[in-house]
């Protein structure tokens, strides 16, 4: 066996597992704050300001990962600092939860950890209209509302049929991306931000 041969095994050998199509994604890191109040956890959620896409919606603090991140997990903190005005002492990431990849090319990495001091939170209003806590435990208690979204797949005009079996009248799949809508006091959690909420939720039952 010739240098270039054993070249190919030593390569596969030592490949780590990736997401297939990752450098070619969006990515997006995300931080769920908690804090601790009244004897008990409460993770911060904000309500994204006019001044922004999907002004009013509920999320948690992040955004899309730069250059000049270092990691995921400093894109995470970065935001965090910048949309709620903290400092870097003023926080600390616990760690992360399962990323997510979506169908339309992008990636959230999302990290859990804790803010120390409720009251350095001073929201950047240009992104955030307000912010609002709820009790770990109460979330752990709600039984989110389920609805599916479907996803067709429609070619685009010029797509060459007659390269796949049955041409125009081929099978395609179909899916659906479910949806869950937590209602706290009239505030609607929903969404990207549920399903990851949903995903801490159950790591956080994880713990009884």
């Amino acid at each position: 066996m010739n240098t270039r041969a054993t070249d190919l095994i030593s390569y596969f050998e030592d490949r780590k597992a990736g997401i297939l199509g990752q450098h070619k994604s969006v990515h997006f890191s995300l931080f769920l704050p908690l804090l601790y109040r009244d004897d008990q956890w409460h993770l911060l959620f904000q309500v994204r300001s006019t001044l922004v896409k999907q002004p009013g919606e509920v999320c948690f603090p992040g955004g899309r990962v730069e250059e000049s991140d270092q990691s995921y997990a400093a894109a995470s903190l970065r935001e965090l600092q910048e949309e709620l005005g903290l400092q870097e002492k003023q926080a600390t990431l616990l760690g992360e939860l399962d990323i997510m990849v979506t169908p339309f090319q992008f990636i959230v990495h999302p990290f859990i950890g804790i803010i120390h001091d409720e009251n350095a939170i001073t929201p950047q209003e240009t992104e955030v209209a307000e912010v609002f806590t709820v009790p770990v435990k109460d979330l752990i208690s709600m039984d989110p509302k389920q609805h599916n979204i479907r996803l067709d797949v429609r070619p685009e005009s010029g797509f060459p049929y007659h390269l796949i079996p049955n041409g125009q009248d081929y099978s395609w799949r179909t899916g659906h991306i479910k949806e869950l809508f937590y209602d706290y006091n009239g505030r609607i959690i929903w969404g990207l931000t549920a399903r990851i909420l949903a995903h801490a939720i159950d790591e956080i039952k994880n713990l009884e």
